[in-house]
């Protein structure tokens, strides 16, 4: 089981990444150096797509909920956390 957090960008997005962007990576970072964060990254139409993250754990999704700059400051309207049965085709 994995856990898929998607997030929804708040209209002002584009003018308040500069302010919280590296707060935002060092978190990412470290949570791929816990081995808890597996893939992360916006949606082809980002900002306004928003993004998305692959977690090993539920605990480590909301854990980097609880923290994510973007999440505190506002840059995220919505988000949400769903289990993921990752299926693997030979």
């Amino acid at each position: 089981m994995k856990y898929v957090l998607v997030y929804e960008a708040a209209d002002d997005f584009r003018s308040k990444v500069p302010l919280y962007i590296e707060a935002h990576r060092a978190l990412w970072h470290r949570y791929r150096a816990q081995g808890t964060l597996l893939m992360i990254g916006p949606f082809t139409d980002a900002p306004a797509g928003g993004a998305m993250g692959i977690f090993s754990t539920r605990a480590a999704a909301e854990s980097f909920l609880g923290e994510d700059p973007f999440v505190i400051h506002g840059l995220v309207a919505r988000h949400i956390l769903r289990e993921w049965n990752e299926v693997l085709v030979p």
